[in-house]
């Protein structure tokens, strides 16, 4: 697993959002992007980390700052899990985990003993221009908001 740092350039993609769109990082270039990978829709700390980024979704706004939520679930579910919970912002769709290895955080995980390939909950702050400004892996998604609004001051 190649991590991102503070300074790469942030991995162009193309993927489906919920609402079934066509979505690129470069459709933001102009405005900075936080971007967060998060393992699966409808789960506690998925929701826990979901709902703060909602949370704060104004403070967001007020500094020029999109929010894109990643996960390998399918459109449909991210449809209804952004409509469960009130998401302001859009989710992708990676279930081939492209956008996932791309950022390095699709990565060996265990539970119970039992070896399997997921998600590292983990979020980037992208600038204008789509250079990476904060890179946090195995973040809490108690914090994950919080860490990435004061990466924008």
């Amino acid at each position: 697993m190649s991590k991102l740092k503070q300074g790469d350039t942030a991995p162009n993609f193309e993927v489906l959002s919920d609402e079934n769109r066509k979505v690129k990082l470069s459709d933001f270039r102009g405005q900075r992007v936080v971007l967060y990978f998060y393992p699966k829709d409808n789960t506690s700390g998925c929701t826990t980390q979901s709902c703060l980024f909602r949370d704060h979704f104004h403070d967001f706004q007020d500094k020029n700052t999109v929010i894109l939520g990643v996960s390998p679930d399918g459109v449909d579910s991210h449809k209804n899990f952004r409509t469960k919970y009130g998401l302001p912002f859009h989710l992708l769709s990676d279930p081939e985990h492209v956008i996932a290895e791309s950022f390095g955080v699709w990565a060996e995980k265990s539970m119970y003993g039992k070896k399997y390939m997921g998600i590292i909950r983990s979020h980037f702050v992208i600038d204008e221009e789509g250079k990476i400004i904060d890179a946090k892996y195995r973040i809490s998604p108690k914090k994950s908001a919080t860490f990435a609004l004061e990466r924008l001051d």
